[in-house]
């Protein structure tokens, strides 16, 4: 992330050297949340700890793999490093993770983060009271990293219950417990910092921020409000040194309860699919646009052969609404698109071409790894020229020089002036396809299009470019100039 470029998000596994009910029932640790107030701070969090801690769980893996180095015969010197490397008789050598995790239900449902438990052989469920068990993986979800473990107890669990994430405030009262670094059994407190903080690490990013301490190991571990409910599952933290520095984020567990209950119903997560890619619009290109209102977003991929494809979007296109409801960034997109069912037509008013018209599509089934963006590529800035920027024919030199595909044609941006009107706006090789809808195939015809746009001051000029990103793929992004300036 540019504004963490210093940072480090780090995940909380530590290496190691009918529908149940998930609520209400016998064996729940939870308060009803009238009991508590939740601004005033508690004289001490030690009753509050003690009725938790039987419901959290520390989670150990085990991984066999071929090991790529010998193992030391028996008899030898050496054997001995055998168990010190993890490695058998046979060849294998174990690898393992430490994390944490919590009962939802007396019959023995446990949820705990994707990545605490991905690829593991064998999971160890250790309570409190030393009580070992082994857990069964239910199902699994990487985009929000929510996994579901059961384990059979002869006795029913104590279980703890969610809160309603939606009604949690940013100065309210948490705790964390969780089996940081080993450490099984350790408690924290703080408040949560923030709502709704996007760490980049995917489509469902919506993290709660809390400044309790959590640590490697933490992961899949409960933030607790003062009623004993889980308001989150702590799954990662920004760090400099790999420690706790107060930046904590965990899943909401509104978005837990609904994955977890999920997962336990159908063994998987199944989630509607548009096929696009795109970016955010801001006033400058909605004014660019000559569409109305004040946010919405622009497709600027459309997958082969998915529902958008079908539907007829194309590239470019300006979604005001979804079935009536106002579009204000891709991640709120993503929001809506997830709650609408699969197989079912959604309504996106779209602007086109300065016209404003509904599109009717049919939704997928996401599978693994659709609708990846691409990232872009870093800011440069040269000369300059009316625009604001150089300009260049496409020749064979060029697309060498810029690896610009066959498939794309224009005129390539060679430099960008700091203090002309495409600044931050344009970068070095950029191909620009399109100026306000149309064409562009020569310089001179770019020029000649900017300078019709320049002619009407009170209308932002809107371009369409191919721009690549770190990866080598080139995708299209849209940018408006200012004509005042």
């Amino acid at each position: 992330m540019n504004r963490t470029a210093a940072l480090a998000i780090l995940i909380l596994a530590l290496p190691a050297t009918g529908l149940p009910a998930l609520a209400q029932g016998q064996g729940s640790l939870s308060k009803p949340p009238a009991t508590v107030d939740m601004k005033a701070a508690p004289a001490s969090f030690a009753g509050l700890s003690k009725r938790l801690m039987p419901a959290v769980v520390n989670i150990s893996t085990e991984q066999v793999i071929a090991s790529r180095m010998p193992t030391f015969p028996e008899g030898s010197p050496a054997e001995r490093f055998n168990e010190y490397f993890g490695r058998d008789g046979d060849g294998f050598q174990r690898q393992g993770s430490l994390g944490s995790g919590f009962v939802i239900s007396a019959d023995g449902y446990i949820v705990t983060n994707n990545h605490v438990i991905e690829q593991a052989d064998t999971i160890t469920i250790t309570f409190s009271d030393g009580r070992e068990l082994q857990a069964t993986l239910v199902g699994r979800d990487r985009d929000t990293d929510i996994a579901v473990l059961k384990v059979s107890s002869r006795t029913p669990l104590p279980f703890v219950e969610f809160a309603d994430s939606d009604k949690a405030e940013v100065g309210d009262w948490v705790i964390a417990i969780g089996n940081p670094l080993g450490f099984g059994g350790s408690v924290s407190a703080g408040i949560i910092s923030a709502t709704q903080r996007d760490l980049n690490t995917g489509r469902s990013d919506n993290f709660i921020q809390t400044d309790a301490a959590i640590n490697q190991g933490n992961s899949g571990g409960p933030l607790f409000n003062l009623a004993g409910q889980v308001v989150g599952v702590n799954t990662a933290i920004i760090s400099q040194s790999g420690g706790s520095i107060g930046l904590g984020f965990s899943v909401p567990s509104n978005t837990v309860k609904r994955i977890s209950q999920t997962l336990i119903k159908d063994g998987r997560v199944r989630r509607p699919w548009l096929g696009v890619n795109a970016q955010d619009a801001d006033a400058a290109l909605i004014k660019a646009y000559r569409a109305k209102g004040t946010s919405g977003v622009i497709i600027t991929r459309i997958t082969p052969d998915s529902p958008a494809e079908k539907a007829k979007l194309e590239v470019g296109d300006l979604i005001l609404t979804i079935d009536g409801r106002a579009v204000v960034s891709v991640r709120e997109m993503t929001r809506m698109l997830s709650d609408k069912a699969i197989g079912k037509p959604v309504t996106l008013s779209i602007s086109r071409d300065g016209r404003t018209r509904d599109i009717t599509a049919t939704l997928a089934e996401l599978k693994d790894d659709a609708d990846t963006p691409a990232k872009a590529a870093p800011d440069t800035a040269a000369n300059s020229n009316d625009l604001g920027a150089e300009l260049a024919p496409i020749d064979d030199d060029v697309r060498r020089r810029y690896s610009i595909t066959k498939d794309i044609s224009g005129v390539v941006v060679t430099s960008v002036s700091s203090r002309g009107r495409a600044y931050n706006k344009l970068r070095r090789g950029d191909v620009i396809v399109e100026i306000n809808f149309q064409s562009v195939t020569t310089v001179t015809d770019a020029l000649a299009k900017v300078k019709t746009g320049l002619a009407n001051p009170a209308q932002p000029i809107l371009i369409r470019v191919k721009r690549r990103g770190e990866t080598g793929a080139w995708f299209d992004q849209f940018v408006s100039i200012e004509v005042t300036k």
